[in-house]
Formats: structure tokens, sequence, C-alpha cells
């Protein structure tokens, strides 16, 4: 990975103007879990450029094809297939176990990145891991009424900020199911005030909403096959 963190820094501040805050917010050591909300194809390649910390990404196995699927591999993103995919979430908390850092957008798939829901993928990960959950804010890369598919032209200024890490642990009684609820909605709450105070303080609103969330993308089904590790 680390060719890929230059690469990273050039598409946030030649490529397009990147302004970061909340750095300090981001753990040191230690395994960590960075959780961004999703409007854009860039927001994992921004997340990744901004972030203080290399990181692993998952990302949609589709892009792995071709010389982007070899560029995606050599920079160690993970690929993950969106209707379910428990072998991805293992591979993200065997990373985590090992103390590196594990990118996801658990919204699912890009919308107005309210992160109004999220799937259950970066509960369990953080349940399973004891990883502290970074909320990522992402504003800029879709503005407006652009379509989902648009790429913004060079020159544009984004905005990326991290938010206080929060942990999550099991509490005692409590099932397997209640803590998976529990921790996604903790963490769901934590990203969309996130993303609300990013906007305050940027004066970068979200893009107009023009696409369902999908809840089961991104490793959120296979989340609850897992239940039974944490019961």
């Amino acid at each position: 990975m680390s060719w890929s963190r230059p690469v990273g820094w050039v598409l946030d501040h030649v490529l397009y103007r990147t302004s970061v805050m909340g750095r300090s917010n981001v753990p040191t050591g230690g395994p960590v879990i960075f959780a961004g909300n999703h409007i854009s194809y860039l927001d994992g390649p921004v997340m990744f450029g901004a972030a203080p910390r290399p990181m692993h990404i998952l990302v949609k196995q589709e892009m792995f094809k071709g010389f982007l699927g070899r560029v995606l591999t050599a920079a160690g993103q993970v690929p993950v297939d969106r209707r379910g995919d428990r072998a991805a979430l293992q591979r993200c908390r065997d990373l985590l176990d090992a103390g590196r850092c594990v990118g996801i957008l658990p919204e699912g798939t890009r919308g107005s990145g309210d992160a109004s829901g999220i799937n259950g993928g970066v509960a369990w990960l953080a349940l399973n891991s004891g990883a502290p959950v970074v909320p990522v804010a992402i504003l800029g890369t879709r503005i407006g009424s652009e379509d989902l598919d648009t790429v913004p032209r060079p020159g544009r200024r984004f905005h990326v900020s991290f938010g206080p890490a929060l942990t999550l642990t099991r509490r005692a009684g409590e099932t397997g199911r209640a803590s998976m609820d529990r921790a996604a909605q903790e963490i769901r709450a934590a990203l969309a005030g996130h993303v609300r105070d990013a906007i305050q303080l940027s004066g970068q609103p979200l893009p107009l909403a023009d696409a369902p969330h999908d809840l089961t993308a991104v490793a959120g089904t296979p989340a609850d096959d897992h239940l039974r590790t944490v019961q």
C-alpha cells in the first residue's frame, strides 16, 4: 500500500482541492474502522487519500476487472459481493485483528449521503473486532442534481471530516441480535450527526437523493449469518 498512499494524496490535493478536518480524531495506532457516507464513485478514493492512516476499503467486486482490478488488488482493497459476502467480512476482521484499518461505506450504495440507514456489516465488524469506528463525512464529490454516475471535473472543492471515534461492545445479558441492532443504530446516529456538523462547518450541502438505499449492499446480509459468533 506504500505506493497507493501518494496516489490518493495526488487525487485529493492535485486533481481536486480537498479540505480535511478532524485528523486528530483518528487513533494513531491499533485497528480502526472508517465509516463514510456515500454520494459518489469517488468517496472511497477521496477518503483513502485524506485519512492520516492507510486503510483497506471494501469495494464492490464488479470493479475488480482488467487494469483497474489489478490496481485495486495491488493497493490492498477488498472485493465484496454486495448480495452478501461472509468471506469479505471475515477478511476485514482479520485485517483489524492484525492492527490495520478498514474503510467501509455502510449506506451500501450511492444516494443522498445523509446516513438515514446503514447495513449491518460495519456493526458486526465493530462488535467482533473491538476496533473503534471513526465516522467520516465526505462532501462535494457529487452536488446538486448531478447524476449518480457523475465524475466531478478536476479542481472541484471536496470536504472530508473525521469525527470522534466510538467503540461498541456487547452489554451483559444482551443477545447477539440486540447487540447488532444497537451497534448499527449507534453508528448510524454518529455518522448522520457528523455529516450534519460537517455540512454546517463547510457550507457544502448534500446532493439531491435520486437513488433508493440498498441496505443489503457492502456485506450487510452476511452479518446476520455471523450473529451466532456474538451470542
